[in-house]
């Protein structure tokens, strides 16, 4: 079911794609049909309200695909905690939920930024918005690949996150796949201060920038510190 018949609809006006979701799971509950979501996850907080609603109407498996993370042991940290909370919200909420990472080829990030001229780019800039492409484009290919009906994003759940932008390019992406987009914007509805509350339930690690090196140093986040204690928390854990 596309939700591009539903956007259609709409001519003119400003779209809420939190809107759009809702009508699209009407349609799912009149056909009896429970999809399955790939949903590509930057982070165990962008995931938490997102799979306590979703999983009401769907068999969703976190995409963790996230080459824009640097350094490696704060990859590592924020792949293992978005790991944990699946196991947790799984057992808690008798959910079935499951996880894929993605290779982590931070080279290809850089490259790609450095080459078309988008290191120095303000936060929010044309830097996001390839980001938001890159990702997109992996989940959508690997939800093609193994035959899901839908693939999406948790980053609409960020008040940080431009949600009409990563909509829309998500609406483009399809056309290039054989699977269809999950419009939406989780952070409505309160979803975004019940991701707060989550993570307070969860004990979940919240992360002080999005994780790329170029918004990093233009924060003047101490990367030094992060990688340090990334790698305390992961020779904790071992």
């Amino acid at each position: 079911m596309d939700s591009l018949e539903i956007i259609n609809s709409l001519k003119n006006q400003t779209i809420n794609y939190d809107s759009v979701l809702l009508k699209l799971i009407k349609k799912w509950q009149e056909e009896s049909f429970r999809p399955k979501i790939l949903l590509h996850s930057c982070c165990a907080p962008c995931s938490t309200y997102t799979l306590e609603f979703l999983t009401d109407y769907a068999d969703v498996t976190i995409y963790f695909a996230n080459s824009n993370i640097y350094p490696e042991s704060e990859y590592k940290r924020r792949a293992h905690v978005q790991k944990e909370f699946i196991e947790q919200f799984n057992d808690k909420n008798d959910k079935q939920v499951e996880f894929i990472e993605a290779e982590y080829e931070p080279n290809v990030f850089i490259q790609m930024m450095t080459k078309n001229g988008l290191a120095n780019e303000p936060e929010g800039g044309a830097r996001c918005t390839s980001c938001f492409q890159m990702r997109l484009d992996l989940v959508a290919e690997a939800a093609h690949n193994g035959g899901f009906d839908y693939f999406g994003s948790a980053l609409t759940i960020s008040p940080k996150k431009d949600a009409q932008l990563i909509n829309t390019i998500g609406l483009d992406v399809q056309k290039i796949y054989d699977v269809a987009y999950l419009p939406s914007d989780f952070k409505k509805r309160g979803g975004y201060q019940r991701s707060i509350s989550m993570c307070k339930d969860y004990d979940i690690y919240r992360q002080c920038y999005c994780g790329c090196v170029f918004a990093a140093k233009k924060q003047g986040i101490d990367l030094k510190t992060i990688n340090k204690e990334a790698k305390h928390y992961l020779k904790e854990i071992e």
